[in-house]
């Protein structure tokens, strides 16, 4: 085994090590605060999720840490009841037979007070942990809570069966349909895979009795459900499924409603937010009064959100957030490019219920803010101890949890006492837990914003950013770029901890994460801008930023390296193909090479349509005006000039980028004389379970270090 090859492996061991957080919650009285953590566990090949606890005294300063933390990686949801009384959890485990189970738990303060097999009720299929529709709440009496699982499907069988005879004894059971066992029923896509029609489940704790509501149109899908304050209501976000369910995840454009449903004997629904909008995040204020984000359910993936107020069946909705075009001004006056976040703190108000704490991509940084329901005035109240990103985690009785992070340094929780209006300016944020310790090499690297733009252009649109991560350098040596473009494209870099950044950094490459117009956290001018534009735009804006890093930082021109994936992939394979010449070598990970075969095979159609510039319709004969656009703006086109040895990183359960796409750009590539190496995984378009993730970043390494020194 070579010294590289070790010095590899090393590295990955040691940044798999440091550990993120992931969640915290404060109890009711603020005394103690919860810390939920996630860390690679390589020998069991799968993440490990624990928990930690810390005593506040009246200041907020940590007084006590509570020991080791606890293992709660089969805990799927957990909630704690309102005055702490009970702790609810959802429980996945494998039985003897290694057959997946789902438990409902209710833990007392000393004891199990309930456990459910929920598989054996046969009320639902299993219940939903994700991060669009999961949810698990407590009504405010503490006498039910509230889920949201796949709904139970009707059993069936062939038109022609042989059956056990009948005797008196039978018990009746639900008759069978005939000839719909091979319906096609379509799910929410890519990671949200055989969720296909979701129910609102309600458990009455003491009675262990479960109802699984009915009320909600059959188009319908509800998700993000918690109680209303008198407990006779939930509320939630539904999305429709009609004229066919599109993939979800990562996509903020698709149609819903924020809605209430009386679980009275009179089952009214209410819809509470417009027609043709996205909604998201519905949250209930101390004093009833709903919140949510919301966008038009149009356009790109994810875009500008709106913070609204209100009932549109009483009145027009409030705005307390509106989009920003491109800038406007805090009360502290700081920079506002509008709301990107694609939720809201569990809790997020303060204790009278007049101000909203949440978080969202600004540029190149992730901010924190205090608005104000009533007037809109807005504060920036982002930690400054360091350049950085501030995320609130939770909010309750005007203190807040913040976890703050940068490319240097890993995730640390924060603390603070929210103060009056009028003085957020003001606030003062204290350490909870400890520094994580990181290898000293990303320790002493640096960060650098780079604010870039196009001279002499007509485009509406001409600044972008990017940032720089340099590893300390001794003896003035050059050092190889790894040019790194987001994916989305509607997404954005932020200067936050990254186990994949930190790891490339301490093998010796400087990284340039590239926002390119498009990127969100700028302003809905910069978002708007790209579609119609990808594979021109986008490409250029990552060849000018490398320019101007190359001259900038003194680095090795010869050793210009890109990596990307998704969208991050399609803009690699643009610049090896318009740029033969510039760069040495690629890794792409789930790329976008054709977007005109990609239409119909991936979960997001509408995806190919606007980017290439039309909007998305499946109605009427197909049009050859845009397939030809979708085609002329992929890379596929330029294949043939590829020079770089291009290493593939694909999924074979990958539901939005199909793998055939990085399978046609290898035979292009093969048949033209480049080196070319395929990794095929069984995973989906994230590559991140953890035996892919540390397999594809060990090759990407690996192939890195061999091509450069050719």
């Amino acid at each position: 085994m070579s010294k590289e090859f070790e010095n590899v492996i090393r590295l990955y061991k040691n940044f798999s090590k440091v550990p993120s957080i992931v969640g915290a919650h404060l109890s009711r009285d603020t005394s103690r605060v919860t810390v939920k953590w996630t860390v690679r566990s390589t020998d069991r090949g799968k993440n490990t999720r624990f928990v930690s606890s810390y005593i506040l005294n009246e200041s907020l300063k940590v007084i006590a840490d509570c020991g080791f933390g606890t293992d709660i990686s089969n805990e799927l949801l957990s909630a704690v009841s309102p005055n702490e009384t009970y702790r609810a959890v959802i429980r996945e485990e494998r039985n003897q037979k290694d057959l997946k189970k789902q438990y409902l738990e209710v833990w007392s303060k000393n004891h199990l007070a309930h456990c459910i097999d929920l598989n054996a009720l046969d009320l639902h299929g299993d219940v939903y942990a994700d991060s669009e529709f999961g949810c698990l709440n407590w009504s405010q009496d503490e006498s039910a809570i509230v889920y949201v699982a796949e709904k139970k499907l009707a059993k069936a069988e062939p038109y022609i069966v042989r059956k056990p005879a009948e005797t008196p004894k039978s018990d009746s059971k639900e008759t069978p349909r005939k000839g719909e066992e091979y319906i096609y029923r379509q799910d929410w896509g890519e990671q949200l895979v055989g969720k296909h029609a979701s129910v609102i489940v309600v458990c009455k704790i003491e009675s262990e009795s479960f109802t699984v509501l009915d009320g909600l149109p059959e188009d319908w899908c509800p998700g993000q459900v918690r109680f209303t304050l008198d407990g006779k209501s939930v509320i939630g976000i539904a999305w429709s499924t009609e004229p066919r369910r599109l993939g979800l995840i990562f996509c903020t454009n698709r149609p819903g409603h924020v809605f209430t449903l009386s679980l009275e004997d009179d089952k009214a629904l209410s819809r509470l937010s417009p027609e043709g909008m996205s909604v998201r995040a519905a949250r209930l204020s101390p004093r009833g009064a709903p919140v949510w984000l919301q966008r038009v359910a149009r356009g790109p993936h994810h875009a500008g959100h709106q913070l609204v107020t209100g009932n549109i069946a009483e009145a027009p909705l409030t705005v307390i957030v509106d989009l920003v075009q491109t800038v406007t001004r805090t009360d502290d006056g700081r920079d506002f490019h509008g709301i990107y976040s694609q939720s809201l703190p569990a809790r997020c108000f303060s204790k009278d219920g007049k101000r909203i704490v949440f978080s969202t991509p600004q540029k190149n940084e992730i901010r924190s803010y205090v608005v104000d329901i009533e007037s809109g005035g807005m504060v920036d109240v982002s930690i400054r101890r360091a350049a950085g990103s501030t995320s609130v985690l939770d909010v309750h009785d005007d203190v807040i949890l913040a976890a703050h992070s940068s490319l240097t340094s890993p995730s640390q929780l924060y603390v603070a006492r929210l103060p009056a209006r009028g003085s957020e300016a003001e606030v003062e944020w204290m350490p909870v837990t400890s520094q994580p310790e990181v290898p000293a090499g990303l320790a002493r690297s640096e960060v650098t914003y780079l604010q870039l733009e196009h001279a002499d252009c007509a485009d509406p649109v001409k600044s972008f950013s990017a940032i720089y991560l340099s590893p300390s350098v001794q003896g003035g040596s050059k050092l190889p770029l790894l040019v790194w473009p987001h994916g989305g494209p509607h997404s954005n870099f932020t200067n936050s901890y990254s186990f994949e950044a930190a790891f490339f950094n301490d093998l010796g490459f400087a990284i340039l994460h590239v926002n390119y117009r498009g990127s969100t956290g700028a302003g809905e001018a910069s978002m708007a801008f790209l579609p119609k534009r990808v594979g021109d735009a986008d490409v250029k804006d990552c060849k000018l930023a490398t320019e101007t890093a190359v001259a900038r930082f003194g680095l090795d021109e010869s050793k210009l390296c890109l990596m990307g994936g998704s969208h991050g992939g399609f803009l690699v394979a643009h610049l090896s193909g318009q740029y033969p010449d510039l760069f040495k070598v690629v890794v792409s990970r789930n790329p976008v090479i054709d977007v005109a075969s990609m239409f119909n095979s991936t979960d997001i159609a509408d995806w190919c349509a606007v980017e290439a510039g039309f909007p998305f319709t499946e109605e009427g004969p197909p049009s050859e005006e845009q397939l030809l656009a979708m085609r002329r703006c992929s890379p596929l086109v330029h294949a043939h000039k590829v020079k770089a040895p291009t290493a593939l990183m694909l999924g074979s359960a990958d539901k939005r980028v199909p793998h055939y796409q990085g399978l046609e750009y290898a035979r292009r590539l093969k048949a033209n004389g480049v080196a070319t190496r395929v990794y095929l995984y069984d995973d989906n378009h994230s590559l991140s379970s953890p035996l892919v993730e540390m397999d594809n970043l060990i090759n990407a390494a690996l192939w890195f270090l061999k091509h450069l020194d050719q």
